[in-house]
C-alpha cells in the first residue's frame, strides 16, 4: 500500500478552493460588470469548492470508510455512512446555489444550512485535536480551512451580490 505524505493528505481539501479560485479567476478576466463577475465567483465557489467537494466526500465515505476513518483519526463506525450522506445533501445544495436562476437569498440559505454541519464539524474537530490529541490529517489542516471557508464565502458573496445596485444585475453569467 502506498503512503501518502501527512501534508498532502492534510492539504488536499484545498484543491477544491483552488478549482474555484483559479476557474473564478480565469472566468472573470473579461467580465463585463461588477456583477457578472461576482456572479462568476458565486457560480464557481458553489460548483467547485461547496459541490465537488462534498460529492468528493460522499463517494469516498461510501466506496473506503476505514481510510476515511483512519484519515479522521477513529475507529470505523456506521457514522461514517452518515457522513457520506450528510455530504450528498450538501453536495446538492451546492449546485443547486450554482443554477443560473439561483438567488441571493437562496445561496445566503445554502451558505447558512452549509455552516451548521461544517461549522458543527470545525468544533467537533478542535475539540478531537486538542481534547485527545488528535492531529489525524483529515481532523488537522485543510479539512477546518474548508469547513470555515466553504459556507462563509458563500454568503459573504451573496451579501455582496445583494447590496449591487439593480442596474447593475444582469439575468444570468455563464460558468464555464
Amino acid at each position: 500500500m502506498v503512503k501518502i505524505p501527512y501534508v498532502v493528505q492534510s492539504a488536499f481539501p484545498l484543491v477544491w478552493v483552488l478549482v474555484a479560485v483559479f476557474g473564478a479567476l480565469i472566468r472573470t478576466r473579461r467580465s463585463p460588470s461588477r456583477q457578472a463577475a461576482l456572479e462568476t465567483w458565486q457560480r464557481w465557489w458553489a460548483v467547485a469548492a461547496l459541490g465537488c467537494g462534498s460529492l468528493w466526500l460522499t463517494i469516498a465515505f461510501v466506496t473506503v470508510p476505514d481510510v476515511m476513518a483512519t484519515a479522521i483519526g477513529f475507529n470505523r463506525t456506521p457514522f461514517e455512512f452518515e457522513i457520506a450522506f450528510a455530504n450528498l445533501g450538501l453536495a446538492v445544495m451546492g449546485f443547486r446555489a450554482a443554477s443560473p436562476s439561483a438567488t441571493a437569498r437562496e445561496r445566503i440559505t445554502v451558505g447558512l444550512g452549509t455552516g451548521m454541519f461544517l461549522w458543527g464539524a470545525v468544533i467537533g474537530h478542535v475539540y478531537q485535536w486538542f481534547a485527545n490529541g488528535d492531529h489525524a490529517p483529515g481532523n488537522t489542516g485543510g479539512v477546518l480551512v474548508c469547513d470555515l471557508f466553504f459556507p462563509a464565502v458563500m454568503i459573504i458573496l451573496a451579501r455582496r451580490s445583494r447590496r449591487l445596485p439593480t442596474a447593475e444585475q444582469p439575468a444570468t453569467a455563464v460558468l464555464a
